[in-house]
């Protein structure tokens, strides 16, 4: 297996590739232990998968860590995937128990290396001037996104990185879609409330 833990040498596309065609054909063969179809199953997802791991750990080593782990698990338990079309949402969900796993079992959480843009709104473009203040406001946000835990890092992300509705969400975490809307609710509280502390 190579370093993203696929069984035949996946790797990390410099951009995030297009949806493949015929993905049940391909969970199917991987299933019946066809490495090239795994390759071909997970290398356009690659990319999709270390924004969310990173989003949700917060730096990039533990995020190539838990997708490298993730390949690895998902092609481990890929036979006993009873329907090959969920195959997005079970990975996903892996992915996301994996975030929560590595948050868990470290006692310190690293600073953030991505844009938190997604989550509290977009920034100045790229070539304008950034002002001090959004510097510092951006800062603010990412020390208080930092405070918070693990389920909340995942659903924010879920929603405003990955761009999933709330249906999607409760769907993915097997939750009824209230539970989901108030968790999502709740998340966003946390972070103001995070947000206001840091700002102090």
């Amino acid at each position: 297996m190579d370093a993203m833990g696929s069984p035949h040498g996946t790797a990390l596309a410099d951009a995030e590739a297009p949806a493949v065609r015929g993905d049940v054909d391909l969970v199917r063969r991987a299933q019946h232990g066809d490495a090239s179809a795994y390759d071909d199953l997970i290398r356009p997802r690659i990319e999709r998968l270390l924004r969310l791991a990173i989003s949700i750990i917060g730096n990039e080593p533990d995020g190539r860590d838990v997708v490298q782990d993730v390949c690895v698990q998902v092609w481990q338990a890929l036979p006993n995937l009873r329907d090959p079309e969920r195959f997005d949402a079970w990975l996903s969900r892996i992915l996301v128990n994996g975030c929560r796993s590595n948050m868990r079992g470290r006692r310190r959480v690293a600073v953030r290396e991505i844009s938190m843009d997604g989550v509290m709104g977009d920034g100045p473009a790229s070539d304008d001037p950034v002002p001090s203040d959004h510097l510092s406001t951006n800062d603010a946000i990412r020390r208080a996104f930092d405070r918070l835990d693990a389920d909340k890092r995942s659903i924010l992300v879920l929603h405003h990185v990955d761009g999933r509705s709330v249906t999607e969400i409760a769907d993915l975490l097997r939750i009824p879609k209230g539970t989901a809307m108030w968790r999502l609710h709740a998340a966003r509280r946390s972070l103001e409330r995070a947000l206001e502390v840091e700002r102090r």
